[in-house]
């Protein structure tokens, strides 16, 4: 197993990261998280733990710099930059493949809350790159236009008590002009804080990236 930290180039920037490819690796999942949070959100190391279970590396990257971080704790100008957050991630998915052990997979992405709307917009600019996108009580609906360029299938993640984030969601998916999914969460708020809602998030983003077909070719994940 491969398990270190990175430093991700990103436009005159550096992202701190932290990747960790399973030996035969099936594809590589990137993390982009929600607002004011980090490569440390426990929900998101959760959900990737249970990717790595499942044979998928995963990259956790904190998408501002520790001086941005550190603005944004008070002025919370940079966590609804889309475009910003979008622009980091897409550095990610490229700087991925110059990896030597990682170069070769296909890649997904899974965003939380803003983090989904850059993971959609990332989707649309690197659109034979990127094979797959969860959102896990996402904004897809602060990725603009960029729905409607999206080629991935999408897999959207909301908390049935999570009203109107549900009601975004569903906006959303009837923008999205390729295959995509809505899964509700029954008795889940946003956090999925829930007794068992966060497993269940792990568990149906596992089958959604590793399903045969669903990637782009039908065995791209195999």
């Amino acid at each position: 197993m491969i398990s270190k930290a990175v430093t991700v180039p990103a436009g005159g920037s550096a992202i701190a990261g932290d990747l960790v490819i399973p030996p035969q690796a099936r594809g590589m999942v990137l993390f982009a998280h929600g607002s004011g949070s980090s490569r440390h959100s426990p929900r998101n190391r959760a959900v990737a733990a249970a990717l790595r279970n499942a044979g998928l590396g995963t990259l956790l990257m904190d998408l501002l710099t520790e001086e941005e971080e550190r603005v944004d704790a008070v002025t919370a100008e940079h966590r609804f930059d889309i475009g910003l957050l979008a622009r980091r991630l897409v550095a990610a998915v490229d700087w991925l493949g110059t990896q030597p052990d990682a170069a070769d997979l296909p890649v997904g992405l899974f965003g939380a809350s803003t983090g989904a709307a850059a993971a959609l917009v990332a989707a649309a600019e690197r659109p034979g790159r990127v094979q797959s996108v969860v959102s896990r009580g996402g904004r897809p609906d602060l990725a603009g236009d960029a729905l409607g360029r999206v080629q991935a299938p999408v897999l959207l993640i909301v908390g049935g008590d999570d009203r109107e984030v549900l009601r975004m969601n569903r906006d959303a998916a009837g923008q999205l002009r390729t295959p995509n999914r809505l899964h509700v969460v029954a008795g889940a708020t946003h956090l999925f804080e829930e007794a068992g809602a966060l497993e269940e998030v792990a568990e149906v983003s596992c089958d959604w990236f590793l399903r045969p077909g669903g990637y782009g070719s039908e065995d791209a994940w195999q």
